[in-house]
C-alpha cells in the first residue's frame, strides 16, 4: 500500500487527506499537525465559554464542489439561529437543514457587512456611493474623489506595484484616504513597495466602475447580476466558528482509517539521488522521528519546506529564505457595552453595530481591524444579551516589540487604542481579555517574492511533491482556494498526472470561480 504523508491539518492539508481517502483504498494517509488544533489560522479559540476567530473567516465560494463539500460537513441551517430568531430577521434556511438551537453540527447564513472607522465615521466596504457616505466624506471631499477617480481613468498607470494598482481603480484620493495607511499597517511596507499581484488577488475586480455596475445590477438585471466577491452580501459561517468545519473534517479523516499527529513539527524533507522525497522527519516531545512515504502534501511555509530539505540548489534555497510574512495577534476584549451608535437599519441583539469586522485607518492607533463576534454567530459569545465580545487584530512581525508583549502590555495598549477610537469610556468597561498569536499568518509580496516562479520550477521537479494551501503556495488564499489546491492535487495523485500546473494556477486567473463554475 501507497503512503501519502500530509504536512500541515489546516484547511488545505485536511481537504487533501479527506479526499485522498475517500478517492483511494490504496492510499495510507498520516497527517502531521505542529500544534494541538485543527484549523490552522482557521482556526477557534474558546476563552472561558467565548469563542475567537482568528482573523474573521467567511465561508464563501462560486465553486459548486467547495460548496458541497461544506454542505456535506456543516449542512445549512433548516431553522432560524437565536439572533435571527429574536430579532425575527429573514436568512435563507435549507429544507431538511439541522435547528441551530438544538444541533452544533450546522452552518449559518449571516450578513456581510464590514465598514471602514476613517475620521471617526463609518463608511462601507466595499465604499459605496449611497448619500450617507457622500455626507460623511464632506462635498470638498467628494469633489476632489471625482476628480481623482477621472484622473485615473484617463491616465492609467503602470500596474507594476499595489499602490498604483489601487490608484487605477479608486483614484488618488480615495487612495490616500482608504487603501494606503491599512495596507502599510498590514505588511509594514508601503504600498509602493508590493508586488500589485496581491491586488489582483485578494481585490479581483472590485473598483469604482464595478461599485457602479452593482448598483446598476440591483436595480435594473437583479436575476444576471454578476457580483464580484468583495461585494457578497452574505456568507455561511460554522456555528461554533471556523476550526468546527476542520474539527469535523479531522473527525471524518479518522473515521476513514487516516491518522493524525498532533504536536508534530516536522523538520527534515529527505530526498533521495532520484530527487524524489522519501520520508519526512518531525520532532514531538523532544524526539526525532522519521516516517517513510511515497507522497508528499506540504501545506506548511514554503521558506521552512525548503530549509527541511536536503540537496537543495542555491538559487532556490536564496529565494525561499527570502520569502518575507507578516504574523498576527489578537486580544479578545469582554465588555458590557460599546459606545459605537448603531445608526443602520440592521436590527442586533443588544442593539450594537451590525458589523463582522471594522476596518480601522487611523494613524493614531496601530490596531487594523476589530472583529465583533456576536454578529458573526450569536454562539461565539457565552452571554450575549449582556456583553460584547471583540477582537482587536494587530499585524506584527515575529521577534518585535509588539510580539514580544506579555498579555498584560498588549491588553493595555489594545484597551488604550479602544478608548481613543471611541468604542469604549475607559479601562474601566473591559470586563475581561485574552491575547492570540498565530505566525505566518499572512505570506508576503514582496523582496524574494517576485522570483516565485523559479521556486515553483523548482519545487516541480520533485515528482512526489504536492505544495497546497495559503503557505504552502506562498500565496494569499482565501479558505475556498486552499481547498481546491488540495482536489488538484489529489485528482493528480489519483490519476498519476505529472504536470502540476493545475495546482499552482488555483486563485491566479480573474476569472477563475466562474471558469470552474461553469
Amino acid at each position: 500500500m501507497k503512503k501519502a504523508l500530509v504536512i500541515g491539518a489546516g484547511p488545505a492539508g485536511l481537504t487533501a487527506a479527506y479526499e485522498l481517502l475517500k478517492r483511494s483504498d490504496d492510499i495510507e494517509v498520516i497527517v502531521f499537525e505542529e500544534s494541538d488544533a485543527f484549523g490552522g489560522i482557521s482556526k477557534t479559540v474558546e476563552y472561558k465559554g467565548n469563542r475567537m476567530d482568528m482573523g474573521g473567516h467567511r465561508f464563501f465560494s462560486k465553486v459548486s464542489e467547495v460548496n458541497d463539500w461544506w454542505e456535506k460537513m456543516l449542512p445549512l441551517q433548516g431553522k432560524p439561529s437565536y439572533d435571527d430568531a429574536v430579532l425575527r430577521r429573514n436568512v435563507p434556511l435549507s429544507n431538511h437543514g439541522p435547528n441551530p438551537e438544538t444541533e452544533d453540527q450546522v452552518m449559518l447564513m449571516r450578513n456581510r457587512v464590514s465598514r471602514i472607522l476613517f475620521d471617526s465615521k463609518f463608511y462601507d466596504y466595499p465604499v459605496s456611493l449611497k448619500m450617507e457616505t457622500l455626507k460623511n466624506m464632506g462635498i470638498v471631499n467628494t469633489i476632489k474623489v471625482g476628480f481623482s477617480y477621472l484622473a485615473a481613468m484617463v491616465h492609467k498607470l503602470p500596474e507594476d506595484n499595489l499602490e498604483n494598482f489601487y490608484i487605477n481603480r479608486f483614484g488618488k484620493k480615495l487612495y490616500s484616504m482608504f487603501f494606503e495607511y491599512y495596507t502599510e499597517n498590514l505588511w509594514g511596507r508601503h504600498p509602493s513597495e508590493i508586488d500589485a499581484s496581491w491586488g489582483a488577488q485578494r481585490v479581483k475586480g472590485l473598483s469604482i466602475s464595478a461599485v457602479l455596475k452593482d448598483i446598476l445590477g440591483k436595480i435594473f438585471n437583479k436575476e444576471n447580476r454578476k457580483v464580484e466577491t468583495s461585494l457578497i452580501e452574505e456568507f455561511k459561517y460554522p456555528k461554533l466558528g471556523p476550526g468546527q468545519l476542520w474539527d469535523v473534517t479531522a473527525d471524518e479523516v479518522k473515521k476513514l482509517g487516516g491518522k493524525i499527529v498532533k504536536n508534530a513539527k516536522v523538520i527534515g524533507i529527505n530526498k533521495n539521488e532520484n530527487n524524489l522525497i522519501t520520508s519526512l522527519t518531525y520532532k514531538k516531545n523532544g524526539e526525532f522521528i522519521t516516517v517513510d512515504g511515497d507522497y508528499i502534501i506540504s501545506s506548511m511555509p514554503i521558506k521552512d519546506l525548503i530549509e527541511g530539505m536536503n540537496g537543495v540548489p542555491s538559487e532556490p534555497k536564496r529565494i525561499a529564505e527570502g520569502l518575507p510574512y507578516r504574523d498576527y495577534m489578537t486580544l479578545g476584549v469582554l465588555v458590557s457595552k460599546l459606545n459605537l451608535k448603531n445608526r443602520t437599519d440592521m436590527k442586533t441583539i443588544g442593539n450594537i453595530v451590525p458589523d463582522c469586522w471594522v476596518y480601522v485607518q487611523d494613524r493614531n492607533v496601530k490596531m487594523g481591524r476589530f472583529q465583533i463576534y456576536n454578529n458573526w454567530s450569536p454562539y461565539l459569545v457565552k452571554d450575549l444579551e449582556n456583553t460584547v465580545w471583540l477582537g482587536l487584530e494587530y499585524f506584527v512581525n515575529e521577534g518585535d516589540d509588539f510580539w514580544n508583549m506579555s498579555e498584560e502590555q498588549f491588553a493595555e495598549i489594545g484597551i488604550s487604542e479602544m478608548i481613543k477610537l471611541g468604542l469604549i469610556d475607559s479601562p474601566d468597561s473591559v470586563m475581561d481579555y485574552h491575547m492570540e498569536r498565530v505566525k505566518k499568518a499572512y505570506p508576503a509580496y514582496f523582496d524574494t517574492y517576485d522570483e516565485m516562479d523559479k521556486l515553483i520550477n523548482y519545487l516541480n521537479t520533485i515528482e512526489n511533491l504536492y505544495c497546497v494551501g495559503r503557505n504552502g503556495q506562498h500565496r494569499y488564499n482565501n479558505i475556498d482556494h486552499s481547498m481546491m489546491t488540495s482536489f488538484e492535487a489529489v485528482k493528480n495523485i489519483i490519476t498519476g498526472e505529472k504536470d502540476k500546473t493545475n495546482i499552482w494556477n488555483v486563485n491566479t486567473e480573474q476569472e477563475y470561480h466562474e471558469k470552474a463554475e461553469q
